[in-house]
């Protein structure tokens, strides 16, 4: 990053600090994603294994439940008392046994033996049932030998449901070749132990078509309306989200238990995703957060301990050229190294302020001698105007005239210095004043008595003493050479603004005039008054010229 981008300190540094905080904040929101990822990843296969294990320990169960079964039934088949001593042997097992409620027996000799805890359930309710499972197809051995064919289900008998285990022999040779257990099916309520972890989760076994064979953590009220909405047997292990029968959206792991009808589902709410949802955001922001205080409280102690520094040293030297004893702030909780420019700033400022003292010293010496030696000019060419006029008083005609017009240049200098000189200080002339004053001049020392000299002044433009005397110059020069050919004749001298850096100096006469060259010290005059001659002498018009002012 090139930090030279940025144009000030708190830039500089706050750059900085972003280019370190910006790759930490990326890689603590990739953490945390991953972390976020890994956890819903973790509670997906652990909802998944639930219904696994679920299913695992009812097919254990049913697998102990069908080894009691073939077990006690070739013992009473292998019995040779009749049928009070197979009653006996058979309600003494079912006592033995808690939550076995019934069984049937069924030997290759056509004897049959059938017992029942119940008293609703008949011999006829247990041959039906034995002949309607006979008649379904077996499951599918789950793995190791196959002890019979098989059948797992449920039955409503007398208006009560039963676990059924159906087993039957196709050898004719065996003792056994049917046999029926049924079993309360409250005895599943230990193999769906859910334990400490089974809050928020149901478990269900189910039979094709949504029936609930047994199920956990639900009311008689909702036993089935947590199910999904639409039934999903599954082929194996599965794992979906879906709206269940009462619309609100559930998480569901199933497994198949005994195949084709039953099944293992489990449900889960979200309150593991939640709080895996909340593990992210705080594992997202809290350090973001920090990151973001830590800016704040870094930009506070940029501007506490140095802008503020930084920005007094500046305010006190804009301050300067109104405040001239205005100096930097040293204060003892200020960092050393601006400390240090502070008193550098404050000693610099001293010693400029002596030389200050001394050129100002110096220059009011210098303006003072400027403006004696003004005043010496002035008076000189007073003296000067004055010793012309006594020697004018001796002379005639051609003679008095000449030295008339030299004292009527006297007077433009005269006058120059005298308006520029009016304050005490040199300063520009004002050109209407000064015009106004020559044409007095002019008129007392040049004009005949038949002829009159007059002027419109119309502008407030000034010239420096270094332009204006050469205009007074011009317009006596003009002035002087008409009223000295001219007999009878009227002269105006007209100064008015063209625009706001620009006047026009015209000189007309009150008839026509014919031009006379003009000496050759005239085109020096309007070269250093810097004019523009925008109309010949011509007719009444003596000449017109531009002049511009703010220059």
């Amino acid at each position: 990053m090139r930090l030279a981008r940025f144009k000030t300190v708190r830039g500089r540094l706050l750059a900085l600090l972003v280019a370190i905080a910006l790759p930490i904040a990326c890689l603590t929101a990739l953490a945390a994603l991953t972390t976020y990822r890994t956890v819903i990843a973790a509670i997906e296969v652990s909802q998944a294994r639930a219904a696994d294990g679920f299913a695992v320990r009812t097919r254990v169960w049913y697998r102990g439940a069908l080894r009691s079964l073939l077990a006690t039934g070739t013992v009473i088949a292998s019995t040779s008392g009749g049928d009070a001593d197979c009653a006996v042997s058979g309600r003494a097992l079912l006592q033995q046994v808690q939550g076995y409620r019934a069984f049937h027996v069924l030997t290759n000799a056509g004897r049959a033996c059938a017992v029942s805890l119940d008293p609703g359930l008949t011999v006829a309710d247990l041959v039906a049932a034995s002949a309607r499972l006979k008649s379904l197809p077996p499951v599918k051995v789950w793995g190791g030998a196959e002890l019979a064919q098989i059948r797992y289900d449920y039955v409503t008998l007398a208006e009560r449901r039963y676990l059924a285990i159906y087993t039957r022999n196709p050898d004719p040779a065996t003792v056994l070749q049917e046999a029926l257990l049924l079993v309360d099916p409250q005895l599943l309520d230990q193999v769906f132990d859910l334990g400490e972890a089974g809050e928020g989760m149901k478990v269900a076994l189910i039979s094709s078509g949504g029936t609930v064979v047994t199920s956990r953590n639900s009311t008689k009220s909702d036993e089935d309306a947590w199910l999904p909405r639409e039934e999903v047997v599954p082929p194996g292990q599965i794992r979906w989200e879906a709206p269940s029968r009462t619309g609100g959206m559930r998480t569901y792991a199933a497994q198949l238990v005994a195949e084709p009808d039953l099944y293992v589902i489990a449900s889960f709410d979200e309150a593991p995703a939640r709080a895996a949802r909340v593990q992210f955001l705080v594992l997202l922001f809290a350090p973001l957060l920090t990151l973001l205080l830590l800016c704040i409280v870094y930009l506070r102690a940029i501007d506490r301990h140095c802008v503020v520094w930084l920005r007094g040293i500046e305010a006190t030297a804009r301050a300067r050229s109104t405040h001239p004893n205005a100096r930097a702030v040293i204060a003892e909780d200020m960092p050393a190294d601006i400390r240090s420019v502070a008193e550098a700033f404050n000693t610099m400022v001293d010693e400029q302020e002596v030389r200050q003292r001394r050129l100002q010293t110096a220059l009011d010496d210098n303006r003072f001698l400027v403006r004696e030696l003004h005043h010496r000019v002035k008076n000189s060419l007073q003296v000067v105007q004055s010793y012309i006029g006594l020697t004018k008083r001796d002379y005639r005609d051609e003679a008095r005239l000449a030295l008339a017009d030299a004292e009527c240049r006297v007077h433009v200098l005269s006058a120059a210095y005298r308006f520029t000189l009016a304050d005490g200080e040199m300063q520009p002339v004002r050109v209407d004043l000064f015009i106004e004053d020559v044409v007095a001049m002019i008129d007392n020392l040049i004009r005949r008595r038949d002829q009159w000299v007059s002027s419109r002044l119309e502008t407030e433009a000034t010239l420096s003493v270094d332009r204006i005397i050469p205009l007074g110059f011009l317009v006596v020069d003009v002035a002087s050479r008409m009223l000295r050919t001219t007999p009878g004749v009227s002269l105006t001298i007209i100064v008015r603004d063209v625009d706001a850096s620009t006047i026009a100096i015209t000189l007309e006469a009150d008839r026509e005039i014919a031009p006379s060259e003009p000496p050759k010290i005239f085109a020096g005059l309007v070269a250093q008054i810097e004019a523009v001659q925008v109309e010949p002498a011509e007719g009444r018009r003596l000449g017109s010229w531009h002049v511009r002012h703010n220059v």
